[in-house]
């Protein structure tokens, strides 16, 4: 189990997240830029035996995996960063302002798959100088990429031929502006400052693989796994959220960076951030109404990311004691589908952003209930 584990090596942000450029295209007498992502997206499943500490390695990954979500999300907003970056620098002599993602908003149409690359697609769609929107659309090829590892996928996968659009999303940047008022709640390090004191934030359990109570009963976790770009651990609040409504029961994410990320390109952070806070989201709220042992599916539809403070207030230090915290809450379940939103803290208890999520969660169904009402 060690050896296995001691063999994975976990992929930094920047690798999991590299991205090539492709050539510019018009499309109804707008500039496109096209991008290829390079690397294979993280794959949940395909991590439970890593983590259980079984062996699982090269061929026995399933060759039509389903990407984890956090992948194209934020993938997509370092295409829009990139792309914003070459138009800005395109626009030679001109006065530019630094510019930082401000929000994102993500809509996911179909299951994205591991062996085979995303191709991004950029569009302006307000060129404001101090506020500019970004559209991004987002295909894979209808067939694995050409290199046979299905990995490192080379440009020539971006002449396959293209399915539906898998991921869409709107993205808008903001500069740096002086506050004249800073209001916000007691940080989660204030509120939760019992608990949280209990041990030293690395003692605490590596989040789940998959946080399905069934899976992690039956695959527990051994080691941390093979999630990328950070280390997250899963702090336990069984008894906090003992006898609470939904609505009031919480958990909470510790996580920092596996390597050093550059404080002058304040988007990767910002990307991290958005990265990290799409696991396991629904699956929390499947364990907290009781689907845990008897889970059906499910899949993000809709997915915002808002950044309350100045892009540089978003940046990660990289150290040991570097932990952020990620607040998950449940307001909402209904129709099939449910509501988890987080606050992102800094390690020194500053509100940084806030995650909406809206997506598909539901148990199994039983004989005669898919004719009504769940």
């Amino acid at each position: 189990m060690a050896s296995n584990a001691a063999a994975f090596r976990r992929p930094t942000f920047q690798e999991i997240m590299s991205l090539a450029p492709l050539p510019d295209k018009v499309e109804n007498g707008k500039t496109v830029k096209q991008f290829i992502s390079q690397r294979a997206a993280w794959c949940p499943e395909a991590d439970v035996p890593i983590a259980s500490g079984q062996a699982y390695f090269g061929p026995s990954r399933p060759s039509r995996g389903v990407a984890y979500g956090g992948h194209v999300y934020s993938q997509a907003g370092l295409a829009a960063s990139k792309a914003l970056a070459e138009m800005q620098k395109s626009q030679g002599g001109a006065s530019r302002k630094a510019l930082g993602i401000h929000t994102i908003h993500g809509y996911f149409s179909e299951a994205g798959l591991i062996n085979r690359p995303y191709i991004y697609n950029v569009t302006t769609i307000a060129a404001n100088a101090s506020f500019p929107n970004l559209l991004v659309t987002v295909r894979q090829p209808v067939s694995p990429s050409t290199n046979p590892a299905e990995d490192h996928f080379p440009p020539a996968d971006a002449d396959l031929p293209l399915g539906p659009v898998c991921f869409s999303a709107l993205v808008s940047f903001r500069p740096s502006v002086a506050s004249q008022h800073i209001g916000q709640e007691p940080s989660a390090q204030t509120r939760f400052a019992e608990i949280l004191n209990s041990r030293p934030a690395s003692e605490w359990g590596p989040a789940p693989h998959i946080d399905i109570a069934q899976t992690v009963d039956l695959f527990p976790m051994k080691n941390p796994g093979s999630f990328p770009a950070v280390d997250m651990k899963k702090v336990d609040l069984t008894e906090y959220n003992k006898d609470k409504p939904l609505f009031e029961r919480r958990e909470l994410l510790l996580y920092r960076l596996l390597a050093p990320l550059p404080a002058d390109h304040p988007d990767s952070h910002i990307l991290t951030h958005a990265y990290e806070a799409d696991r396991n989201g629904l699956l929390m709220v499947g364990n907290h109404v009781g689907f845990g042992y008897d889970f059906g599916r499910a899949a993000s539809l809709s997915y915002s990311f808002v950044v309350h403070v100045n892009p540089e207030d978003a940046v990660m230090t990289y150290g040991e004691d570097e932990w952020w915290i990620q607040e998950a809450y449940f307001p909402r379940i209904e129709a099939g589908r449910a509501i988890i939103m987080s606050k992102i803290w800094s390690p020194k208890g500053v509100h940084v952003a806030t995650e909406y999520q809206d997506g598909i969660c539901q148990r199994q169904f039983k004989p005669g209930e898919r004719k009504g009402k769940l």
